[in-house]
C-alpha cells in the first residue's frame, strides 16, 4: 500500500484525505493540532495522525523518508525545507502554492535526481491554470484563435453575500490573502509581457 504524508490539517486537506483513504492509500497527517487530523481521519484504519511542528526537522526527515509521497499544505514559506528532505530521499512533493524563487532554485537538482516537485496544484493556483488551458486548447482545436483571455479566481461572493465592508470572503488563510496581495504579477497583453512589481 502506498503511503502519503500530508503536512497540515487545515481547510484544504479534507477533500484530499477523503479521496486518498477512499482509494486505499495509507494517509499520515502531521500537524501541530493533532485533534484536527484525528477528525479528518475519522478513525479510518489506514489513517494516522502525528503531532508535529515545523521546527522539528528530525521528525520531518523521518516522515518524508518513510513515505511514498509528501503533500505540503503548510504556508508557502515552509515548502522549501520540506522540498529539501524530499530531494534528499528522492520522494515526490506536491504543494498548492505558487513557486517561490527559493523553490525554483531547487528545480535543476530535482530534475537531476528524477524527483517530481508538483507545485501550484490547488484552486488558485492550480485548477484555474488547468481550466484556462482546457478552454484555450479547445478553441485552438476547433481552429479558433485566442484574442484575449481573462481569468479571475478568488473569494468574491455573490452580491447578496457581500455583506462586509470589503465585499470579500476569506476562503483560506486571511494572512495568506494579505501576503498574496503584496506579490507582483506577470501577464501577457496584446503580445507583450507585462510585469507588475510588488
Amino acid at each position: 500500500m502506498k503511503k502519503v504524508l500530508i503536512l497540515g490539517a487545515g481547510l484544504v486537506s479534507k477533500p484530499m484525505v477523503e479521496y486518498l483513504l477512499g482509494e486505499g492509500f495509507e494517509v499520515i497527517i502531521a500537524t501541530r493540532t493533532v485533534e484536527k487530523a484525528d477528525k479528518l481521519l475519522g478513525g479510518h484504519k489506514n489513517g494516522k495522525a502525528v503531532a508535529w511542528v515545523m521546527e522539528d526537522m528530525e521528525t520531518l526527515s523521518g516522515m518524508v523518508r518513510d513515505s511514498d509521497l509528501t503533500v505540503s499544505l503548510l504556508p508557502y514559506r515552509f515548502h522549501v525545507d520540506v522540498a529539501k528532505f524530499c530531494l534528499k530521499f528522492r520522494k515526490p512533493l506536491v504543494t498548492t502554492s505558487y513557486v517561490s524563487p527559493a523553490m525554483q532554485a531547487l528545480h535543476d537538482d530535482a530534475v537531476k535526481a528524477g524527483v517530481i516537485f508538483l507545485n501550484e496544484a490547488g484552486l488558485d493556483p492550480g485548477i484555474d491554470h488547468m481550466s484556462a488551458m482546457r478552454i484555450i486548447d479547445n478553441v485552438r482545436q476547433r481552429g479558433g484563435k485566442i484574442e484575449e483571455f481573462y481569468s479571475l479566481c478568488g473569494a468574491l461572493p455573490a452580491p447578496e453575500d457581500a455583506n462586509n465592508p470589503l465585499g470579500y470572503k476569506f476562503s483560506w488563510s486571511p494572512k495568506g490573502v494579505v501576503l498574496a496581495s503584496r506579490n507582483g504579477a506577470t501577464y501577457l497583453k496584446h503580445g507583450k509581457i507585462i510585469n507588475i512589481e510588488p
